[in-house]
C-alpha cells in the first residue's frame, strides 16, 4: 500500500495528483471548521430542550396533584378515625350504662322522659303566646343569651331567666314608622328576578324589661381607669340601684379604697365565668380595643351587650367617651340603642398524633384574627389551605391571617388587607409578606370552613396565635380548622354602626387625610 493511500484511508486531507498536499485545500478546510464552530446550536437540540422542560413541568404538576390528593386523603382518614373513636367510646359508655341499670332505674328514666315531654309541650304552648317572638325577623333575648343546655334544676333555671333582662333585636330605619324589614332576599315575579328591598341596615336593641345587673371590666395598671371605675360603680348603685359585677382584681382595689364597696360581686373560679352570661344583662368596658377583646374572650358562648368606653391610645370598637358616661349609660339603660353584631371565628387544632377527638385542642374563639406564622424559623412557611375541602393555595411567605371583619382594621390591614364594615359577614384571607407578588388578599363568605394544614414536607414548624394570645406550635401534619362562631359580640353604638365605623377610621387612621389642593388657576364662569 502506498503512503498516499494510507494517509487517505486514515481520514486525513486528500492528496494532490502529484502525491503532495495542496495548501489551498488545507486553508479551506480550516475556514469551514471555524464557520461550523461559529454557527448557533442545532435547532433540533433546542427543540429537545424545550420538550424536556415541558416534561419536567408536567411531572411537577403531577407531583403537586399527588401531594394534594395525599393531604386530602390524610384529612379524610383522620376524620373517619375521629368518628370511629367517638362512636366506639359512645358505644362503650352505653354498654356500661345498660349493664349498671336495673329495672328500677329503667322505670325512673321512662318517668323522666314523660315529664320532659310534658315540659316541652308547655314551653311550646307558651312560646306560641309569647309576644317577644311574634316577629319572624326579630331576635329575642332567650335566643341570644340562652346557650341551649338544659339545667338539672328547672326551678333554678327559671329563677335565673326571671332575673335576666329581656330584650328584642329588630331592624330599623330613621324616618320610617315601621321597624320591620322584608325577610325575603330574592323574589321571583312575572319572570323577573329582583333582590328584596330592605327598610334598614341598622340593628336596634329594645329592652322588654329593665336591666338589673352590670359587669364592669377595666384596663389594668391605669390610675385614670381606676378612678373612673370607682365613680361609675358608685353612680350605678346609688342612681340606678343595679347589681355590680367586677373582676376579682378590681374588687380588691375597691375594698382597698373603701369598705363602702362591699356590695360589689365577683366570681371565684372559671366555672363561675362559664355561667356569667346567665346573670349579667350589660357589660361596660373601660379601656381600648384590647379590653373589648378581653371581654369577648371571657364568653365562649352567648355574649351580653357591651358598652365600650374609650380610654386607650387607639380604638375602632370604643365609640363612647368617658367624660359623658352618665348621659350615655342613662340613655342605654332606657333604650332603645343601636348595636353592631361583631362576628367571631371558632377554631380547632387537629393534631396528626392525636388518637381520639378528645386529644385535639379547641374551640378557641377570636374576635379579631387568627395568625399562622413561621415564628423564629428562618424558613418560609409552607401552608396548604382548603376551603370546604376545595384546595385554595399553598402559602409560602411569613404567614397567613384569617380575620373577621371587625379585625379588618387590625393586623390584616397592616399586612395589606382591606378595611371592611364590621357587620359584613365574611372571613378575610390575608397573606403576610407572600413570596409571590400575585398573591392578593381574599374575602370569603361567612358560611365556609377553612382548613390550614402544615404539610409533611414542610421545612419547619408553624406557630398559631388567637387574637395575639395563646400561641401554639403546629407540627407537620397538624391542621387548623376555622369557621364562623354562632354567637356574635353585640357592641353598643353611639350613633349607628356605619357612622361609628367611618368616624373611627377617620379619627384613628386619618384615612385619606391630605392637604386640600389649591385653586390658583382660572375659574369657570
Amino acid at each position: 500500500m502506498s503512503p498516499s493511500n494510507s494517509t487517505c484511508g486514515n481520514g486525513s486531507m486528500p492528496p494532490a495528483d502529484n502525491g503532495f498536499f495542496d495548501s489551498t485545500s488545507v486553508l479551506s478546510s480550516e475556514k469551514s471548521i471555524e464557520e461550523l464552530i461559529q454557527q448557533p446550536p442545532v435547532q433540533g437540540i433546542d427543540d429537545h430542550l424545550i420538550e424536556f422542560s415541558e416534561a419536567l413541568r408536567t411531572v411537577a404538576k403531577a407531583l403537586r396533584r399527588v401531594t394534594e390528593g395525599k393531604a386530602s386523603a390524610q384529612a379524610e382518614a383522620a376524620e373517619w378515625k375521629r368518628k370511629y373513636e367517638l362512636a366506639r367510646e359512645h358505644n362503650m359508655q352505653l354498654e356500661k350504662k345498660v349493664l349498671s341499670l336495673g329495672d328500677q332505674s329503667r322505670e325512673l328514666i321512662v318517668e323522666r322522659a314523660r315529664n320532659l315531654e310534658g315540659h316541652i309541650a308547655i314551653l311550646d304552648e307558651n312560646n306560641d303566646q309569647c309576644e317577644l317572638c311574634s316577629g319572624k325577623d326579630d331576635i329575642c333575648a332567650h335566643q341570644v343569651l340562652d346557650d341551649g343546655e338544659p339545667d338539672s334544676d328547672s326551678s333554678a333555671a327559671s329563677n335565673k331567666m326571671m332575673r335576666k333582662a329581656s330584650f328584642k333585636l329588630s331592624w330599623y330605619c330613621k324616618g320610617e314608622k315601621s321597624d320591620r324589614h322584608k325577610h325575603d332576599v330574592v323574589s321571583f315575579e312575572k319572570g323577573n328576578i329582583t333582590t328584596a328591598e330592605r327598610s334598614s341596615k341598622q340593628i336596634s336593641l329594645k329592652w322588654e324589661s329593665p336591666p338589673h345587673t352590670v359587669l364592669i371590666l377595666t384596663k389594668p395598671n391605669s390610675v385614670s381607669v381606676r378612678i373612673l371605675c370607682f365613680e361609675m360603680v358608685r353612680w350605678l348603685k346609688e342612681q340606678n340601684n343595679l347589681n355590680i359585677f367586677v373582676e376579682p382584681r378590681v374588687k380588691s382595689e375597691l375594698l382597698t379604697e373603701s369598705s363602702y364597696y362591699n356590695f360589689v360581686q365577683t366570681w371565684l373560679d372559671d366555672k363561675d365565668v362559664l355561667t356569667l352570661h346567665t346573670k349579667v344583662d350589660l357589660i361596660v368596658t373601660l379601656g381600648g380595643d384590647g379590653t373589648v377583646l378581653w371581654a369577648a374572650s371571657m364568653f365562649k358562648g352567648p355574649v351580653p351587650p357591651i358598652v365600650p368606653f374609650s380610654l386607650g391610645s387607639l380604638g375602632f370598637m370604643t365609640p363612647f367617651h368617658s367624660e359623658h358616661y352618665r348621659e350615655y349609660l342613662s340613655s342605654i339603660l332606657r333604650g332603645p340603642l343601636s348595636i353592631t353584631l361583631r362576628h367571631r371565628l371558632q377554631c380547632h387544632i387537629i393534631r396528626d398524633e392525636a388518637k381520639s377527638e378528645y386529644e385535639n385542642e379547641g374551640p378557641m374563639i377570636v374576635l379579631n384574627e387568627v395568625t399562622i406564622d413561621r415564628g423564629i424559623s428562618s424558613f418560609l412557611t409552607n401552608l396548604e389551605c382548603y376551603c370546604d375541602n376545595s384546595f385554595v393555595t399553598c402559602v409560602q411567605g411569613d404567614g397567613l391571617i384569617l380575620s373577621t371583619t371587625s379585625g379588618s382594621t387590625a393586623y390584616s390591614l397592616a399586612a395589606g388587607g382591606s378595611m371592611v364594615h364590621p357587620q359584613v359577614p365574611g372571613i378575610l384571607f390575608t397573606p403576610i409578606c407572600p413570596h409571590s407578588l400575585s398573591f392578593r388578599p381574599l374575602i370569603l363568605p361567612e358560611h365556609v370552613t377553612l382548613r390550614v394544614v402544615v404539610p409533611f414536607n414542610s421545612r419547619s414548624h408553624a406557630w398559631v396565635s388567637f387574637d395575639g394570645k395563646d400561641r401554639k406550635q403546629l407540627a407537620p401534619g397538624d391542621a387548623l380548622v376555622c369557621s364562623m362562631a354562632p354567637w356574635p359580640v353585640p357592641t353598643a353604638c353611639q350613633i349607628d354602626s356605619t357612622s361609628d365605623f367611618l368616624r373611627s377610621i377617620h379619627e384613628g387612621l386619618h384615612w385619606n387625610l391630605r392637604k386640600t389642593q389649591s385653586s390658583d388657576g382660572p375659574r369657570d364662569p
